[in-house]
């Protein structure tokens, strides 16, 4: 009997609007015979980010273009259950671009070989695409010294709620901004960062700078839009601060584009600078950021959260759930 591949295919380009159920699309295909050095894989958990929107829409030109019909792209972990190749045996779990589906047919040199230990879900969040983000964009272009005062958009997320408690490592005062009391509560009780602001119920530039009052010397920015325009006001600036561009989730959602920070000229008046971060620049030195994160999980200065969705049914929705702000922590599904 002939196995079959349950899938979920582009089916719309969410450009300048919100990302729907319908922009995706159901299909079953029969699996095919495997190739020389091919392996078969099972996709146990998927991971999303809200990056995979720009590649739905063809806008981030580090990643290869998609074409309406092909599998969704999404990078997981699973096991693999047939094996064409001598390099990886058949029950080997793997972390690679999977893909919105039950079985994945990839190369050998496709996937990454994983521990199946306790870490083995972490290489989806803390040790995978979101801390290596943090982690290079917080301590590479971040430069943070002891005693700084950092401030973080969207730091009960993935990304930043690694880089508040890694400023907390590091030293620092750490101001974060999230959307609900509840993020905020868990940030300061859990995160143990020293400041959190539910940016939906305050003025924004007023709270930053209350909790700032010497202004910020890191300002580490997952979302755009209305966190940076108040964050780069000049009082709440720090001479020489650095201003480290990770995301910009506000975007995302609207068309055309909303205009570029109005104050950016404060840059030039406190001497800043303003830096993007992408993680792959630094890929030779992932060995070292992963043992440092291992180190930090271990010791109890770093804790994570994973909110783990069910059922293949269920992939497009738990998409979703970035863009409403229903996720809290790294946003997984579990096939």
């Amino acid at each position: 009997m002939t196995e079959i591949n349950r899938q979920w295919l582009i089916n719309g380009n969410p450009a300048g609007r919100s990302v729907k159920l319908l922009d995706f699309k159901r299909l079953d295909q029969e699996l095919v015979k495997l190739k020389d050095e091919e392996l078969r894989i099972k996709v146990e958990y998927l991971e999303f980010t809200p990056s995979l929107k720009g590649q739905m829409e063809n806008q981030l030109d580090y990643a290869a273009p998609t074409t309406h019909g092909q599998v969704m792209r999404g990078r997981g972990i699973g096991e693999v259950i047939e094996s064409k190749s001598p390099k990886v045996k058949v029950g080997s779990k793997v972390k690679a671009y999977l893909g919105w589906q039950d079985f994945a047919t990839l190369k050998s040199s496709q996937v990454n070989v994983v521990d199946n230990d306790k870490f083995l879900l972490a290489h989806l969040g803390p040790l995978g695409s979101s801390g290596m983000t943090a982690y290079f964009g917080f301590l590479k272009a971040g430069k943070p010294h002891e005693g700084n005062t950092v401030l973080i958009s969207g730091a009960a997320g993935a990304v930043g709620s690694m880089v508040g408690q890694i400023a907390k490592i590091k030293g620092c005062y750490v101001v974060g901004t999230a959307g609900t009391d509840e993020k905020c509560n868990w940030l300061i009780k859990k995160a143990k960062i020293d400041a959190a602001i539910n940016y939906k119920t305050v003025d924004l530039t007023d709270k930053i700078s209350r909790n700032c009052p010497d202004g910020a010397n890191i300002i580490f920015d997952n979302v755009g839009g209305e966190f940076l325009n108040s964050a780069l006001e000049l009082k709440n600036l720090a001479i020489g601060a650095r201003v480290v561009l990770c995301g910009a989730i506000s975007r995302y959602e609207t068309f055309p584009y909303p205009p570029g920070p109005t104050n950016y000229f404060n840059l030039i008046l406190r001497r800043a600078n303003m830096q993007g971060i992408l993680s792959p620049d630094y890929a030779s030195e992932f060995p070292q950021a992963v043992e440092d994160i291992k180190g930090w999980i271990d010791d109890g200065k770093f804790i994570y959260r994973e909110d783990i969705q069910n059922g293949f049914e269920n992939i497009p929705s738990a998409f979703l759930r970035l863009f409403s702000g229903q996720n809290k922590g790294k946003q997984l599904i579990k096939l």
